[in-house]
């Protein structure tokens, strides 16, 4: 019992350290978890779904390790525990007979023991592979926001004779969206890994915890286990058979503990060579992310030139446009003061005319009148 309390005592210090860091950072944590609360609220779920697997698997080394020390000291254990639930009803019916094991029986028992103990521990592990995944998810999800969001902020970029700052201001609205799909991304990858991490070395110190208890109850199985020996035999022609019984018993004993060894081994090599093949894969598309991003960013970098470029001509073009509308304007200012002039003189004209045409009417009347009297 003491070992599964000092390992919840350890993890407990490690989770208390590693809330002290989140509080310390909890302004840009609280920031990167705003960017998508649903996506990072999940994260954190599976994240304390996870501590809670951990900590049941120490809990449940206590009583087993309980009724251990009441079989030493000869207590009779009132409801066995589950974890040793088959060696209890086996030490239950054969109490009364004075019961040993033999190496094989015990290999057996210890087996079970383990396969009941790793088949715990696969649960843990998906838990970590499964924050790896949503840290993958979350990232991808993001990037595909942001590479679509900035896909239509250009396609909708349009310059025309409007205001340049509406221009500006709606390049800056429509920016938010492919902004929001990063913080997405970097979130979640920093909340996925971070559990992982977290749950991680949970798992070593709960694997730390049942190694412990293991080996005691492989101890403890082994002061019960009895070997078959000559010892005790008189008669000459049952010595040897009793001498190659042992030999070979030992003997397969030795050979099946040497195969779960290495099938044991191998396994552990596959499991090492698939973990690196995901931490390869893991990588590669970390990579393949930073490359994306890269060329996002000169994309964007281009683009803010083009544009600056776009924008310097543009208004090249309207302080000219301006200059001509000042000059056409004074044509049209000067036209429209000589039009005036014009009318006045026309209409000086119409009234000068038939005043002058009256006035050499009458002459020639009179010039006609002297003419006429004049004459004989």
């Amino acid at each position: 019992m003491r070992e599964s309390k000092q390992m919840m005592v350890w993890m407990a210090l490690f989770l208390a350290v590693a809330a002290l860091i989140c509080g310390v950072l909890f302004p840009p944590l609280a920031s990167a978890f705003a960017a998508n609360r649903v996506f990072n609220g999940l994260i954190l779920g599976v994240l304390l779904i996870g501590i809670v697997i951990n900590f049941i698997q120490v809990l449940r080394l206590e009583p087993a390790s309980a009724w251990i020390d009441d079989r030493e000291r000869g207590i009779p254990a009132q409801r066995p525990p589950r974890l040793l639930a088959p060696m209890a009803r086996m030490f239950r019916s054969r109490e009364e007979e004075g019961f040993r094991l033999s190496a094989m029986a015990m290999r057996s028992l210890l087996d079970g023991v383990r396969l009941r103990l790793d088949e715990a521990r696969d649960i843990a592990r998906y838990m970590v592979g499964l924050l790896i995944f949503l840290g993958l998810l979350g990232t991808f999800w993001g990037l595909l926001d942001t590479v679509g969001g900035v896909a239509r902020v250009i396609s909708g970029l349009s310059i025309g004779a409007g205001d340049m700052s509406g221009v500006f201001d709606a390049l800056k609205r429509d920016l938010q969206g492919p902004l929001s799909g990063m913080g997405t991304a970097f979130s979640s990858s920093l909340f996925g890994l971070g559990g992982a991490v977290i749950l991680g070395v949970l798992d070593l110190q709960a694997g730390h915890a049942q190694n412990r208890f293991y080996n005691r109850l492989e101890e403890w199985l082994s002061g019960m286990t009895h070997l078959p020996s000559g010892k005790g035999m008189i008669e000459g022609d049952q010595l040897l058979p009793t001498y190659i019984e042992a030999l070979l018993e030992q003997t397969a004993e030795n050979l099946e503990q040497l195969q779960r060894t290495m099938t044991r081994g191998e396994e552990d090599r596959r499991a090492m060579q698939g973990n690196l093949d995901r931490l390869t894969e893991q990588l590669a598309a970390l990579t393949d992310q930073l490359r994306a991003e890269q060329r996002l960013t000169l994309n964007l970098a281009k683009n803010q030139t083009d544009l600056q470029s776009t924008i310097a001509a543009l208004a090249n073009q309207m302080s000219g446009a301006f200059s001509g509308y000042e000059q056409i304007r004074d044509h049209l200012r000067s036209a429209d003061v000589s039009l005036s002039r014009l009318v006045k003189e026309v209409s000086l004209a119409r009234e000068q005319v038939p005043e002058e045409m009256r006035k050499e009417f009458r002459l020639l009347v009179q010039s006609v009148g002297r003419d006429s009297r004049t004459r004989p």
